[in-house]
């Protein structure tokens, strides 16, 4: 099959650009034709590895150009910026002659499915139905997003398949005949797991406000009370790094929780230490707690929309804690610190669970599911 891929670009570090680079590459191996096609990759290279027989194609739209604009111009240059993004996405569509077409609800939601090319179109997202609603804006723009949530469902109605990643958010999406779950797969299963005896904890995540980063080091100031012995080792990016950094310093914690900038050994990161914890404010299904699963790390992550309840069993592998309860996140970080023996139970418990996660098993439902589309075609 010829597939082709719809994204902003894959220079970021992102949980969905890593997935999206692991599910090309596992499809391009298997002899199908993989292409991507962005929006706003600007001559950058991508971020993960990419089979060498992926083809990309960058249409120069550049979203991002307008990120610090007041809404007014950023609603009218979006505008232009979409009707010139339908012409160059359509005329590289009917040159390709895909048979299956995916967005991955990007910019290019709103236009993909409307381009009669001949491919099966799909829609996936790597969000909550709720994402919109909770940036924490106001005014204007919470009326906008509001706004746009709804037609969120009404674009998703519009695809052949729209696939969501938890039965958790499948719920949500009220009235959708064509929604499908896959579950993102975890992007590594080492040969060895973690001992677990070091006393590093470890975040990892963008540096802006889905991922909550605020309230952990909130929590952290309460745990480092407790257990000053333990660390925590916080690998990520983003807007937020300076506020994150000074709210460190404002509580006294700069030897004891430490900001890193992505790696390329991630998983050697995550090898060295002995407690994975969390406090997204809504999430899709996250990279952080499939890639400790897989590593054989117990975790403490808040229960936030979506994705930590569909991965978390409760005193199995790990704990889930109310949203925003730092009172019971500290305390069960600090169970786990005290507990040698409980970390290595809920470790082994992860390392099984993290068979339903496994590269062969998703990568199986993806081609179930273009199979499916493609036998319609044919019909």
């Amino acid at each position: 099959m010829k597939i082709v891929y719809s994204i902003l670009g894959t220079y970021n570090a992102g949980g969905m650009e890593r997935v999206l680079a692991n599910k090309a590459n596992y499809l391009a191996a298997k002899g199908h034709e993989l292409v991507i096609i962005t929006t706003d990759q600007k001559g950058r290279g991508p971020n993960f590895p990419l089979h060498p027989a992926i083809r990309q194609i960058d249409l120069g739209i550049n979203y991002t150009d307008d990120q610090d604009l007041g809404m007014l111009r950023k609603i009218w240059s979006f505008k232009k910026r979409q009707r010139r993004h339908y012409k160059q996405l359509k005329g590289v569509l009917f040159e390709l002659k895909a048979d299956i077409a995916i967005s991955m609800f990007d910019h290019d939601a709103a236009l993909l499915h409307r381009i009669k090319d001949g491919s099966k179109k799909l829609l996936e997202i790597h969000f909550s139905r709720f994402k919109r609603l909770q940036y924490d804006r106001t005014g204007l723009w919470k009326v906008l997003n509001k706004w746009r949530m709804y037609q969120d469902l009404a674009i998703a109605k519009k695809y052949d398949r729209f696939v969501v990643l938890t039965n958790e958010d499948l719920a949500y999406w009220k009235g959708l005949k064509n929604i499908v779950v896959i579950p993102n797969a975890h992007t590594f299963l080492p040969t060895e797991t973690a001992p677990l005896l070091r006393k590093h904890a470890l975040a990892v995540g963008r540096f802006d406000y889905q991922k909550g980063f605020d309230e952990l080091i909130k929590a952290w100031k309460k745990i480092n009370a407790a257990c000053p012995e333990w660390t925590l080792d916080i690998y990520g990016d983003g807007p937020l790094k300076e506020e994150l950094t000074d709210q460190i310093n404002r509580l006294g914690l700069s030897g004891q929780l430490i900001l890193h900038a992505p790696v390329k050994n991630i998983m050697d990161v995550y090898l060295d230490s002995s407690i994975v914890v969390m406090t997204s404010r809504y999430e899709g299904l996250p990279m952080a707690l499939l890639e400790a699963q897989a590593c054989g790390i117990p975790m403490v992550a808040f229960a936030c929309k979506c994705g930590p309840r569909d991965i978390i069993r409760q005193d199995k592998n790990g704990f889930l804690v109310a949203e925003g309860d730092l009172e019971d996140f500290t305390e069960k970080v600090c169970r786990l610190m005290k507990d040698q023996q409980l970390r290595s139970t809920m470790g082994n418990r992860a390392r099984e669970m993290s068979e339903n996660f496994s590269e062969e098993r998703i990568m199986r439902q993806w081609l179930v599911l273009f199979e499916s589309l493609r036998k319609e075609e044919e019909a």
